[in-house]
């Protein structure tokens, strides 16, 4: 049975229970699998832990590049081109019809069912290039907010002129090691727990980062703001002034992609109402309060450090004191990337087994469930291959993050590639396809130009991250703190 269940990409465990007294029909979904019990709630559970990421105490620094006016614009556009974009892919989880088609369990299923061809590998290719550089992003970015508690501490204790100075390895390895318990969770349906530890952990930093601006605008103080953000000749030169607008821009259209794990997240909704139905209401929830907490972080962040705004101000201390509320908001984040790192893992754990059952539908290693009775919790069912397989790439990423620790630079330059397909193209050839517009009408062509207009978008982005990544590998230096 356990063979049958892993045909899919996301494998959902079954227990043999489950078929006993002619329970089949009650325990199982129209798809044969284990019936789904996700809602709306849970949801935006995943899409508020998936979206509202740690970057959100930048978008201070991003704000103060573009300033007042097209700083609070360029966040707006993007959350409605997240918005729409995200509703059309909802639809297209089943195929032809959204409501009673054929189930589709990963982004790449729905590419295949509605533009197949090589559209499906390059879908692939982007997808899952971006939840690697994801999950070893997190694994700095997770590690700077553990050094940032300890540094706080130091600061507090010895003076804010002093270094300070501690190494991030030895909590990339803490982070790692928590990634492998939580690794071997079989699938997306089991999540739901940890995504909203996630989710309450996000809203918990970004209140206190929200608080702590607010209170230094009350305090008073002098900063320089401005309409357009840095100024030439006074902050930054010509060409950093281009750059860093490029690179903002980059920045926020990234921060508001969860297209990657959409797909994933609305397989596990029960179909009672309509999965698309649900999932566009968890999508509004998501969206919304995540615009919410980045318009006051952003625009509060900028009136409480002007143009001089650091790229996070909390692990880059734009606060000091009170050091015990520092230390807890970076606690906070760290604990959301704990979670955020599974909901953009889960997906490539799942391709992966779900790809080599089919190949290898014979290999008891690759297939085979063992029931293991675990004290306070119960059966669990251990697959040798899932044990291997995920603990090895999480110890890869570790290794990679310590080697590489400016690698959310080339994080960037995946964001910034994999937004144009993933978040605007394949939504709207899907959704052309699915409602056959026709070619040419006024649907048509604005839709297009949408997508065009996300494109150029993206080229600038990416275009910034490189110029980024340039300037990190020229002050990088092996085996120093990155702070």
């Amino acid at each position: 049975m356990a063979k049958n269940m892993q045909k899919s990409s996301l494998f959902m465990e079954q227990n043999p229970g489950d078929y006993e007294n002619c329970g089949i029909q009650k325990n199982l979904d129209d798809d044969g699998r284990t019936k789904r019990t996700g809602t709306w709630v849970t949801a935006s559970a995943h899409i508020i832990t998936a979206v509202i990421g740690s970057g959100v105490l930048s978008l201070a620094w991003a704000i103060a590049q573009l300033g007042w006016v097209a700083g609070p614009a360029v966040l707006m556009a993007f959350s409605f081109i997240t918005y729409f974009t995200s509703t059309l892919l909802a639809d297209c989880y089943r195929a032809p019809d959204p409501v009673h088609g054929k189930r589709n369990y990963t982004y790449m299923d729905v590419v295949r069912a509605y533009l197949g061809g090589r559209k499906v590998q390059l879908c692939g290719l982007a997808q899952y290039a971006n939840l690697v550089g994801i999950t070893i992003g997190y694994t700095i970015t997770a590690s700077i907010s553990m050094v940032a508690v300890k540094r706080s501490n130091c600061f507090h204790k010895h003076g804010h002129q002093v270094k300070c100075q501690t190494s991030n390895y030895p909590f990339m390895a803490i982070f790692a090691c928590i990634q492998l318990l939580l690794s071997q969770i079989p699938d997306f349906d089991k999540l739901s727990w940890l995504s909203i530890v996630a989710a309450v952990m996000s809203f918990a930093y970004s209140s206190i980062g929200l608080g702590l601006s607010i209170a230094k605008v009350a305090g008073g103080g002098h900063v320089r703001t401005s309409l357009t953000g840095v100024t030439v000749g006074v902050d930054v030169s010509g060409s950093e002034k281009i750059w860093r607008t490029f690179q903002a821009i980059g920045d926020i259209a990234f921060a508001y992609a969860y297209s990657t794990v959409l797909i994933e997240i609305q397989d596990t909704i029960k179909s009672s109402p309509p999965e698309n139905k649900s999932m566009k209401r968890a999508t509004s929830i998501g969206v919304s309060t995540t615009t919410l907490f980045y318009v006051l972080c952003g625009l509060f962040g900028y009136a409480a450090f002007g143009n001089d705004a650091p790229g996070n101000f909390l692990t880059g201390f734009g606060f000091y004191e009170p050091f015990w509320l520092i230390d807890f908001a970076n606690i906070c984040i760290a604990i959301h990337l704990i979670g955020a790192y599974q909901v953009f893992a889960q997906p490539l754990f799942g391709f992966v087994e779900g790809w080599c059952s089919r190949n290898w539908s014979d290999n008891k290693f690759i297939t085979g469930e063992h029931a293991v009775d675990i004290p306070f919790y119960g059966i669990y069912y251990v697959n040798f291959f899932r044990l291997v397989w995920r603990s090895a790439y999480v110890i890869v990423t570790a290794v990679i993050a310590m080697i590489f620790p400016f690698f959310n630079d080339f994080l960037g330059l995946i964001g910034a590639g994999s937004f144009w397909p993933l978040t605007v193209y394949f939504p709207i050839e899907m959704h052309i396809a699915q409602t056959k517009i026709p070619k040419y009408s006024f649907r048509w062509t604005w839709l297009k130009i949408l997508s065009w207009v996300c494109l150029v978008v993206s080229l600038i982005a990416a275009a910034g991250s490189v110029q980024g990544l340039i300037q990190s590998l020229k002050t990088f230096k092996p085996f120093q703190t990155q702070e």
